[in-house]
């Protein structure tokens, strides 16, 4: 699974857990809190992510990135690991 397509995940991710932000551009530079999604829903989304994409992590290694593009990278190198 490429980078991209990651991306695609977290993005999807997010609109599904806070439809709210359905239309809303989401950039790779913006923190979750920027888009004003609280522990709760950052957690699911990033629990829904991993099992999208098929990897079984602790929730303690993706707490590291500081914006959605980083967390797309992180887990596209433990996917590649």
């Amino acid at each position: 699974m490429d980078r991209d397509t990651i991306w695609a995940v977290i993005v999807g991710q997010i609109r599904e857990v806070v439809p709210e932000l359905a239309d809303r551009p989401i950039a790779e530079t913006e923190s979750m809190a920027e888009l004003g999604l609280d522990s709760i829903e950052r957690s699911e989304i990033i629990m829904n992510t991993l099992e999208a994409i098929g990897l079984d992590l602790p929730m303690v290694q993706v707490h590291g990135p500081k914006n959605l593009g980083e967390l797309a990278d992180l887990l596209h190198a433990k996917r590649h690991a």
